[in-house]
């Protein structure tokens, strides 16, 4: 059995270098070759999101003037005049450079290795804006079910594993449902994508208990107006979740 193994183990690295030569890997930022997921030149050019002046809220970046006056903690005028569905929402890093290419590699591309690397910036997210946060689940942003089909894997899903891992609690994939496909959001302004995704999601018949009055972390690949993750957050607040914090990899 031993020798058995040992040669399955040797074939197994041969169809591996075999497969290196027909299709070498490449960087999920710049396309060329190299040995991981994201070459060294593009993970050198990718920093933490540190804008200095931040909604305490959603996470954007604020003017002082849009700030609420006299508070230690801003509050963008969004929030102000009516919350998210998340208690705080932030980012790991901004969506521009590499960081596009690598969303749009793993979203599109199947650059699925990169998702442990994007979940390690999301990690150091967690610790830097929340450290000693407690979560009972990581919870994906769910893609309709034909979306999902088509695609072969929900990316959000791919990241939430690794978050989980690394946070030491389970991942409630099956906690969320998407209702209806909402299409993609990239030509819609801010008031128009809180319309499309509003009543978009919901946690499943059943899986009641595993959102009431649990403090549970949301995860996307990408935020831009915080329309998505704010529906998926009312969703999982409805079923009577006590704290709900969301997370992205990009904020765009």
């Amino acid at each position: 059995m031993t020798a058995f193994r040992t040669w399955v183990a040797a074939a197994a690295a041969r169809a591996g270098d075999v497969a290196s030569l027909l299709w070498p890997r490449t960087c999920a930022g710049c396309g060329r070759p190299c040995e991981g997921p994201v070459c060294e030149t593009c993970r050198g050019s990718v920093s933490p999101r540190r804008t200095g002046r931040d909604c305490a809220v959603c996470g954007k970046t604020i003017l002082a003037t849009d700030a609420a006056a006299g508070t230690a903690a801003p509050v963008c005028a969004d929030c102000r005049a009516k919350r998210p569905g998340f208690d705080a929402a932030r980012s790991a890093v901004d969506y521009d450079g590499p960081v596009r290419e690598i969303v749009q590699s793993l979203k599109y591309r199947r650059a699925l290795d990169a998702a442990p690397w994007m979940a390690d910036w999301m990690l150091g997210c967690v610790s830097a804006e929340w450290p000693g946060e407690r979560f009972d689940a990581v919870v994906p942003v769910p893609l309709h079910f034909l979306r999902e089909a088509g695609r072969g894997y929900n990316q959000a899903e791919l990241l939430a594993r690794p978050v989980a891992a690394g946070l030491g609690v389970p991942v409630a994939r099956r906690l969320l449902v998407r209702l209806r496909d909402t299409g993609t959001q990239t030509r819609l302004g801010a008031a128009k994508r809180r319309e499309n995704v509003a009543g978009a999601f919901a946690v499943r018949p059943g899986r009641e208990d595993e959102a009431y009055g649990k403090r549970l972390l949301v995860v996307d690949d990408v935020m831009t107006t915080g329309a998505t993750l704010g529906a998926a957050s009312a969703a999982l607040r409805a079923a009577g979740a006590g704290r709900v914090l969301a997370l992205s990899f990009a904020r765009g």
